[in-house]
């Protein structure tokens, strides 16, 4: 999630996804009437990337806890290609009737600014379920590198434009736009190296081969505690507490970039009422679980739970943010 205008969008709204989970399971008793026999069957969550990632992660305890509430298997399967467009597709497809979803992050927003004919509709194909979890952006750097901080960075790149390089997880991704929003932050312009994901990128810069990445706190905070990997700074309104050393981009200077990752569960546009409850329910119960929580703060994320309106709030807003960075970067559409 990005801003240029914090107190109006990303401070705001990531105050909003922070203290959403309070007093969501009395939240989730005053639901309307469920789905009587939902579900019926094995339930597909659709992941649209490659196994192992943080989404597919995610997904897969996700779908761990519903199994165990909602008494039928929920099976994770991952259709990857095309920046998560593919096993979009298929889902947008699928019969409105709870037994196929789509896990769902950031980089939905982003589709609009990446592709000119998307084969689904972006706006109306899906009912965003809630949040699953939160976790701030992180910019590292390796632990070789000539840059301590995000200052001494910064000063390179405005004397040497393009001399500064970063990776991310190919172009139009979120990683690369996450550095796009830094650099237009900053006023500079880095050189971008992009790779086929963006664990590739993370290990890029982990090598020595580009100068820094974006990337999620939960992906890069072992590399960093093990000595691998520096962190520069952290998107939030405070330190993280497993990374008290890293300063926030507010501390060094940006208070402009303030970006979280975001994952979860949306459904085809046309799925019943009472079937979208049922599951916002299951779902919120779940993230309050203490076992869940736990797992959560081992990948230093936030829980979700946000109501269905809430999310597709946040998936429009998300949309404006994005589509403004894609357009100063001058991204083009594929």
């Amino acid at each position: 999630m990005i801003t240029q205008d914090p107190p109006r969008h990303g401070l705001l709204s990531r105050r909003l996804l922070l203290h959403a989970a309070p007093g969501l399971a009395v939240a989730a008793l005053a639901l309307p009437a469920l789905a009587a026999g939902y579900p019926s069957r094995a339930v597909r969550i659709v992941v649209p990337y490659a196994p192992g990632g943080a989404v597919d992660t995610l997904a897969r305890r996700m779908a761990q806890k519903l199994t165990e509430r909602l008494g039928q298997p929920f099976v994770v399967e991952n259709r990857s290609g095309a920046t998560g467009t593919i096993g979009t597709a298929e889902v947008a497809r699928s019969a409105p009737d709870g037994l196929t979803l789509l896990a769902m992050d950031n980089t939905y927003a982003t589709l609009p600014f990446l592709f000119n004919n998307l084969p689904f509709d972006h706006a109306n194909a899906f009912i965003p379920i809630t949040l699953t979890a939160i976790s701030p952006v992180l910019m590292v750097t390796g632990a070789r590198s000539p840059y301590r901080d995000l200052g001494t960075m910064l000063e390179t790149a405005r004397k040497q434009p393009e001399k500064v390089t970063f990776g991310s997880g190919g172009v139009g991704s979120s990683l690369h736009l996450s550095a796009e929003a830094l650099q237009q932050a900053a006023g500079v312009k880095m050189f971008h190296v992009p790779y086929k994901g963006g664990g590739e990128a993370v290990k890029a810069t982990l090598a020595g081969e580009v100068d820094f990445c974006m990337t999620s706190l939960g992906s890069s905070l072992a590399p960093i505690q093990g000595g691998l990997l520096r962190g520069l700074a952290i998107c939030g309104d405070s330190r993280a507490s497993s990374l008290p050393d890293v300063p926030t981009f507010a501390e060094a200077g940006l208070p402009q970039v303030n970006i979280v990752n975001w994952s979860g569960l949306a459904a085809p546009r046309g799925t019943p009422q009472a079937v979208i409850d049922t599951l916002y329910q299951a779902m919120a119960a779940s993230l309050q679980d203490e076992v869940m929580k736990t797992f959560l703060a081992s990948i230093a994320s936030t829980p979700g739970g946000m109501p269905p309106e809430a999310f597709t709030d946040l998936i429009r807003r998300e949309a404006e943010s994005w589509g403004a960075v894609a357009q100063r970067a001058g991204i083009e559409r594929q």
